[in-house]
């Protein structure tokens, strides 16, 4: 059996199901139907939402099992997020950081950059 395909591999468009087929029973269903969340990610976040249920959510385990940092799991999660429609979690380093950029290409002083890191 194949895996499932999300995505229309042409335009990138939604897919849907017209049909559904039980091999013991012989069921036929016949219609239109939605991938519903799962069809707003790609096979490669869906393999990650699967290796998360298996870890139970624990990023930092699913980290080592995939070889990656950390904080790359957590992007990737991040990703899934959006494409879900969400918000992505902001611990502050983000902002953090885009502060600290602009205080060094001298668009913002010193003081500035406090105020706004004070929040």
């Amino acid at each position: 059996m194949h895996q499932l395909i999300t995505k229309d591999p042409v335009s990138g468009g939604e897919l849907i199901v017209t049909r559904l087929e039980c091999p013991d029973s012989g069921i036929v269903i016949e219609g239109q139907f939605s991938l519903g969340w799962i069809g707003r990610l790609s096979r490669e976040q869906l393999d990650f939402v699967e290796m998360l249920v298996k870890y139970r959510g624990n990023i930092q385990k699913l980290a080592a099992e995939m070889d990656v940092a950390y904080n790359t799991a957590r992007s990737r999660l991040d990703e899934i997020v959006t494409a879900l429609g969400g918000a992505p979690e902001n611990d502050g380093r983000a902002d953090r950081r885009a502060i600290l950029d602009r205080l060094a290409s001298k668009e913002i002083s010193v003081e500035e950059a406090m105020r706004l890191m004070k929040g």
